[in-house]
C-alpha cells in the first residue's frame, strides 16, 4: 500500500490524503484551500474521483470536507464514512459553502460583463452540495467497522470540534496487518463541551496535524479571564467588541463559556446582577445558529460537565442575554445602533459572510475591539489584520484600523505542541512513522524535530503529491472478527426505550439514566475481556449492536432533557 498526500502539505488548509491498498483508492478528508493557497481549488483533482472507493471525512470544517460536493461533481460514486454529529454539521455546511461560492461567482460576473471577460462558474453549487449528502454513512465513536475482508476502520472522539474524529485502520495483506492512525485535528484537554482527544495505543505509521506544532496556548482560566477583561474595557468605553468566529465549534464554545462565567459570578455575588450580563450578545451567523441547534441534538457527546449542567436543568448553550440574528435586516442594524454590545459573527478567518460588514462598520473606530479567538490562514484577511496591518480593503472600501487587535489564543480548536506531543506519548507499541502535516513550514519543521528528539520516532513531512510506501510492521495488534453466527438479539431495543422515555417524568428519567449507566459499565467491562482475543461465542458485530444500543438511548435521554427543560 501506498499514501499520497494531495492537500494540507505546503500549509494548513485543503486536507486530502489518498491511500492506494491492493485495488482500492481511500481517501482521508477532502477539504477546500483557503488562503494564500485557494486557487488550488481550481485545478483538477490529482485522482480521478470516480476510482475512489471510500472517504473517511474527520469532521466537517470546510477546510476538510468542502470539496467533497466537488468530488461527487466529478464522478465519486463510493461512500462517505464519518461520526453522525459530522454528517448532521455537513447538511448545513456544505450547502452553506456552496451558497457563498454562488454568491461570489455572481459578484464576479456582474464585474466581468461590465469589463468584458470571461465569466466564472461556482466551483459546485447548492443542488451539487445536496445530491453529494447521499453518499454519506455516518457511525458512531468506538464503532468497529469492517470493510470487505481487509479492512476493518475505528473512528475515536478528536476533540476538536462536535463529531471530530481520529481515524484507526487496519488493512491485512498476505497474512500481515498494516495499522494506520489519522489524528485528523486534535483539541486540547479540558476543551469546553467536548471530551478529550482519545488515546490511541498502538500504530505502524501516524499521519498527525501540527498546526501548533511550535506554540504553546495559555490556560482555559486564563482565556477566559482575558476575553472578559477585553469586553468590560471595550464597553466601558462605550464601544462595542466584534469576534469573528468559526460557526461551528467556537461559537458554541464562546457561548458556554459566556454562561459558565455568568453562573460562577452569580453565585460569587449573592445573585446580584453583574456588569457584564448587561451587555447583549448577538450570534449573527444563520450558520452558526442552525449549528448550536446541531450542537444541542447532539448532547451526548459532550463531556462531563457540559452533560451535568444539562441534567441539572441548565442548557449551556443558552442564556438570558443571548440573542440570534437571523434575517440580514437584522444584521444591519446592528451596525446602526450604538449601544455597546458583543457580535459574534462568521467567518472566522474574515474572507467571507457578514464578518466583513461588521469589520467595515467598526475597525476604523478607536473604542472598538476585534477579538480573534482561532486560527488565521495566511493570505487571509484576518491574518493581515492580526500581522498589524493598518489598511485594508474590504468590500471594496479601504478601511483605516484603529480599533484594538486582541488574539485570544486559547480558543483555539487545535492542541498545542504540549498536548500534540502529549497524545503521540499515548501510543504504547511507537509507530515505525509519523507523518505530519497541516501546519506551516516551520511549525511542520519544528514539531517534527521535537518528535524525533525527545520521542525516538522518526518524522516524515511529506511532500506535495509524492508516493510514500507503506510496509508492515511488527507486533501489530490485528481487531479479529469472529466469524461465529451467535448473536445478541436486539431488534426493536432502542425503538421501544424510546417510547418509554417519551412517556417519564424527570424521576423516571433520573432513574433511567442511572440504569444505563450501569448497562454503559457493564458493556465496558465485558469489552474488556474480550479485547484482542474475542471469545468464540460472543459477535464483534454483536457487540457494536449492543454499544450502538446504549449511545442511541444515552442520546434520548440527553435530547429529552434538553427538549423538556429538566
Amino acid at each position: 500500500m501506498n499514501i499520497r498526500f494531495l492537500g494540507a502539505v505546503k500549509g494548513v488548509t485543503g486536507s486530502s490524503h489518498l491511500i492506494q491498498f491492493k485495488d482500492k483508492k481511500i481517501l482521508l478528508d477532502c477539504g477546500m484551500f483557503q488562503g494564500k493557497d485557494e486557487d488550488l481549488n481550481g485545478e483538477v483533482l490529482e485522482v480521478n474521483p470516480g476510482e475512489i472507493d471510500y472517504l473517511f471525512l474527520s469532521h466537517s470544517h470546510i477546510d476538510h470536507s468542502g470539496r467533497i460536493p466537488l468530488l461527487v461533481k466529478n464522478g465519486f460514486k463510493g461512500v462517505i464514512y464519518c461520526s453522525k454529529p459530522t454528517y448532521d454539521l455537513c447538511q448545513i455546511m456544505l450547502v452553506d459553502s456552496a451558497h457563498i461560492q454562488e454568491t461570489e461567482a455572481e459578484w464576479k460576473n456582474r464585474k466581468s460583463k461590465r469589463s468584458g471577460k470571461k465569466l466564472v462558474e461556482p466551483m459546485y453549487t447548492q443542488s451539487d452540495a445536496i445530491d453529494s449528502l447521499k453518499y454519506f454513512k455516518p457511525i458512531f465513536y468506538d464503532q468497529v467497522i469492517t470493510i470487505g475482508d481487509d479492512l476493518t476502520v475505528k473512528i475515536n472522539d478528536a476533540g476538536h470540534i462536535l463529531g471530530s474524529s481520529i481515524i484507526e485502520m487496519w488493512f491485512k495483506e498476505d497474512n500481515e496487518t498494516i495499522k494506520l492512525v489519522y489524528s485528523g485535528d486534535l483539541g486540547m484537554d479540558e476543551k469546553p463541551l467536548l471530551k478529550d482527544p482519545a488515546i490511541i495505543d498502538s500504530a505502524d505509521y501516524v499521519i498527525i496535524e501540527s498546526t501548533y506544532g511550535n506554540r504553546i496556548h495559555e490556560n482555559m482560566e486564563q482565556r477566559t479571564e482575558e476575553l472578559i477583561e477585553v469586553i468590560l474595557k471595550t464597553v466601558r468605553r462605550g464601544g462595542s467588541v466584534i469576534i469573528p468566529s468559526f460557526a461551528v465549534g467556537r461559537t458554541q464554545e464562546i457561548i458556554y463559556e459566556l454562561n459558565k462565567y455568568y453562573d460562577k459570578k452569580m453565585s460569587e455575588n449573592g445573585g446580584k446582577e453583574n456588569e457584564l450580563k448587561k451587555i447583549p450578545v448577538y450570534i449573527d451567523s444563520p450558520l452558526a445558529t442552525k449549528a448550536t441547534e446541531i450542537f444541542k441534538a447532539n448532547a451526548l457527546v459532550f463531556d462531563e460537565e457540559a452533560r451535568n449542567y444539562i441534567l441539572g436543568g441548565d442548557n449551556p448553550l443558552e442564556f438570558e442575554n443571548l440573542h440570534f440574528t437571523q434575517s440580514a435586516d437584522e444584521s444591519k442594524a446592528l451596525n446602526f445602533s450604538d449601544e455597546p454590545k458583543i457580535i459574534i459573527s462568521a467567518s472566522g478567518m474574515c474572507d467571507a459572510g457578514r464578518i466583513k460588514h461588521h469589520l467595515k462598520h467598526n475597525l476604523w473606530k478607536k473604542e472598538c475591539s476585534i477579538v480573534f479567538v482561532g486560527y488565521q490562514a495566511e493570505g487571509t484577511l484576518g491574518r493581515r489584520i492580526v500581522d498589524g496591518e493598518k489598511d485594508v480593503k474590504i468590500l471594496g472600501e479601504e478601511i483605516h484600523i484603529n480599533a484594538e487587535i486582541c488574539n485570544v489564543e486559547g480558543f483555539s480548536g487545535h492542541a498545542d505542541k504540549p498536548a500534540l506531543m502529549k497524545w503521540l506519548r499515548g501510543f504504547k507499541e511507537k509507530p515505525k512513522n509519523v507523518f505530519i502535516v497541516h501546519g506551516e513550514l516551520e511549525s511542520k519543521i519544528d514539531f517534527a524535530k521535537s518528535v524525533t528528539t525527545e520521542l525516538g520516532l522518526n518524522c516524515i513531512v511529506p511532500e506535495y503529491n509524492v508516493i510514500y510506501d507503506i510496509k508492515p510492521f511488527e507486533h501489530i495488534n490485528e481487531i479479529k472478527v469472529n466469524d461465529s453466527d451467535k448473536t445478541t438479539k436486539l431488534d426493536g431495543l432502542t425503538s421501544e426505550v424510546k417510547k418509554i422515555i417519551e412517556k417519564a417524568n424527570e424521576e423516571q428519567i433520573k432513574e433511567l439514566t442511572k440504569d444505563v449507566e450501569e448497562l454503559r459499565r457493564l458493556f465496558e467491562n465485558a469489552l474488556k475481556l474480550t479485547e484482542g482475543n474475542l471469545k468464540k461465542d460472543i459477535n464483534l458485530d454483536s457487540l457494536n449492536k449492543i454499544n450502538n444500543n446504549i449511545i442511541e438511548i444515552e442520546n434520548e435521554i440527553i435530547n429529552l432533557t434538553m427538549l423538556n427543560g429538566k
